[in-house]
């Protein structure tokens, strides 16, 4: 995939909308309220809080959690395929290969080629299983739990298989039905040019689902404070400083992109302004391209 330079990127997410463009793409909104792991965790048990969300995420010891950039566009991907076609069967291509290239990831063979690392990731995010609870008050809880894929055979040790016999590969997942209900109701509208921009950082990535989001019904400012950002955001931070550091150097790159949004930061947290969404309402996608 050729790369695509900043101003090109800017200059086509303001030429054209998601929708026409063919690039209108969801993730689920649990996930970007709630964010997963950005690197590689040390244990099998990873939860994030965000107000009233919260997210529960459990693995198999002997495989671990999904991490980092490829979860994210994976999940770009199986959510807008079942937004599109309403089912919870899940086209992944013919080979992995195909798979790569549906998402936006260049095939690389080998034990540490892009292809090896997608696959070991689309592993992870099959064998573990979610939790997640929206508090209403301090007595009642709606919660949720399951798989993200089911746990059937066609995506079983799926990585060591590929690795020894390269056609066992699966063209199909199937949601489960614990998440697909969650999907389809109230799965985030994104534009796939901008995730596709920025998956070089899963923190940057999830900065800008969690803006459109939070940006498409936002009616009034609203100050969020660093701590709260940091439950959401942060992930092996030592210090303050450093997360915020980093946060706002992601937050400049993402409002490139979104150069509608309003918002401003001062020492208590970031101060959100009413603007237009980045990809207005719960559209149709055209295109299951990521």
């Amino acid at each position: 995939m050729a790369p695509v330079s900043p101003a090109e990127v800017v200059h086509s997410l303001e030429s054209s909308d998601a929708l026409s463009a063919g690039a209108l793409g969801f993730m689920p909104r649990i996930l970007v309220l709630t964010t997963l792991p950005h690197s590689k965790p040390a244990v099998d048990r990873f939860e994030r809080v965000n107000g009233r969300h919260s997210l529960r995420l459990e693995a198999p010891r002997s495989i671990g959690l999904p991490y980092g950039v490829y979860p994210r566009l994976i999940l770009a991907c199986l959510t807008t395929q079942a937004i599109r076609t309403k089912s919870r069967a899940i086209d992944l291509g013919r080979t992995p290969n195909d798979f790569a290239r549906k998402i936006g990831v260049t095939p690389i063979s080998g034990p540490r080629g892009t292809t090896t690392r997608l696959l070991d990731q689309l592993q992870r995010l099959c064998s573990t299983r979610l939790t997640w609870r929206y508090s209403k008050d301090f007595r009642n809880q709606k919660t949720g739990s399951g798989f993200i894929v089911t746990n059937d055979h066609r995506l079983q040790n799926l990585a060591d298989r590929l690795l020894r016999r390269p056609r066992s590969w699966r063209p199909r997942a199937v949601l489960s039905h614990e998440l697909f209900p969650e999907v389809t109701r109230s799965a985030v509208p994104v534009d796939l040019r901008a995730i596709q921009h920025l998956r070089r950082s899963p923190l940057a990535i999830d900065i800008y689902v969690w803006l459109t989001y939070r940006m498409s019904y936002l009616r009034r400012p609203c100050l969020i404070p660093w701590e709260a950002l940091e439950n959401q955001f942060g992930s092996g931070y030592s210090r303050a400083r450093d997360f915020r550091r980093r946060l706002l150097e992601h937050l400049g790159t993402v409002v490139g992109l979104y150069s509608t949004a309003r918002l401003q930061t001062n020492s208590s947290g970031l101060l959100l302004l009413p603007s237009p969404a980045h990809v207005p309402g719960r559209q149709q996608p055209s295109s299951t391209a990521i």
